[in-house]
């Protein structure tokens, strides 16, 4: 991750770093990058990478910009590319518009970029400064930045959970703990993620489509299914055919290769590996996995029970948890992290609180590993 800078960013970052942010859910597996382009005191030329695919946020500027980009200075929330991707190269595009100097937040650690974008620059004579604004371009982009360098997607925790700790009742039924508004934010939570992930015991007690809808649109993210020995039935939501092809179900090597056949002529995908413990798969090969998508996982939102959160968060794969506390008690149930191996007190799992407030009676906090990564 970039060094730490205690300034804030310029008036000309601030608005690149907003543009960026229009891209949180389309941008993925590329990073959010934004752009604006100042000549005097004017802004002439505004951008951002709107998808992935499509031009980066330098080059929508510059068109915007024209002539105008001559001598004029290029304010960036990540360093310019210099490899032909989908896309040419940004920094060439940089110097052949005549801008005099940049101004970029962070370096890009991508092995094809990793200062080769600034080096090309300083190399054509432009000026290059970078650190305007490190610190909210790396949050921006903590996704991305958490797969390039660490090989692994970002991973989100939510659970949703009564006072004393229960996130389902003695049954086993949790629909719904939470309210609306805390719904439609776990909504908005799956609109910025690549990929959720549950246990076989939601899909068995939901049976849940795993989708996501935000303002009046729906999104068809990646569904990672943990089920050891294959008993997703055929006839769940998640193998209908608009849903399949985005399902990945996550099964033992010695599961029934007849019912892998049958779930995969539906056109979801099984995994299968021989990492699996006491009914529990290896976190760490899960979030390896799917970074080996053809298109990677930047985001994974983990929404599964306490065995599947216990889990990742003994393996310290959790970088940020959402708890929604809904004010009841049920004094009994399914608990919170009940995955999570028993500790003694002076050896629990310390998590730093990030942000709480109030969502219609709920209280909603997200929390970081102490000495976290966020």
């Amino acid at each position: 991750m970039p060094p730490r800078h205690s300034h804030l960013p310029s008036v000309p970052m601030k608005t690149a770093l907003r543009l960026a942010a229009k891209a949180r859910a389309t941008a993925s597996p590329n990073p959010m990058v934004g752009c604006v382009i100042v000549r005097g005191k004017t802004v002439v030329g505004r951008g951002w990478h709107v998808k992935a695919g499509g031009p980066h946020a330098e080059i929508n500027a510059l068109r915007e910009a024209g002539g105008r980009a001559r001598g004029a200075t290029l304010y960036v929330t990540l360093e310019p590319c210099a490899h032909q991707g989908r896309t040419g190269p940004c920094a060439n595009a940089v110097i052949e518009a005549g801008v005099s100097r940049v101004v970029a937040a962070m370096r890009d650690p991508f092995d094809a970029v990793a200062g080769k974008g600034f080096a090309r620059m300083r190399r054509a004579g432009i000026e290059v400064t970078v650190g305007d604004g490190a610190d909210e371009a790396a949050r921006l982009n903590e996704a991305y930045l958490m797969r390039v360098t660490e090989d692994r997607p970002w991973i989100d925790l939510k659970m949703a959970s009564t006072l004393d700790g229960k996130i389902a009742d003695h049954t086993g039924r949790s629909q719904w703990i939470t309210s609306t508004a805390s719904r439609r934010l776990v909504h908005a939570m799956r609109w910025e993620s690549d990929a959720i992930l549950v246990g076989i015991g939601t899909v068995l007690a939901d049976d849940p489509s795993l989708g996501a809808r935000h303002g009046g649109r729906t999104k068809e993210l990646r569904r990672i299914i943990l089920d050891r020995d294959l008993r997703i039935p055929l006839t769940s939501r998640l193998l209908k055919p608009e849903s399949a092809p985005y399902v990945r179900v996550v099964a033992h090597t010695d599961a029934s290769a007849t019912k892998r056949a049958a779930i995969e002529a539906r056109g979801a995908a099984v995994w299968s590996t021989k990492l699996w413990t006491q009914g529990r798969v290896r976190p760490s090969w899960v979030a390896r996995r799917l970074v080996r998508e053809e298109v990677p996982v930047n985001r994974l939102l983990i929404e599964g029970g306490g065995r599947i959160a216990g889990s990742f968060f003994g393996a310290g794969l959790v970088d940020r948890a959402h708890l929604f506390y809904a004010p009841k008690l049920l004094g009994g149930g399914i608990d919170l992290a009940r995955g999570l191996a028993p500790r003694l007190l002076g050896k629990a799992l310390a998590l730093s609180l990030e942000d709480v407030r109030r969502l219609d009676g709920d209280v909603y906090m997200t929390l970081v590993p102490a000495g976290g990564k966020a």
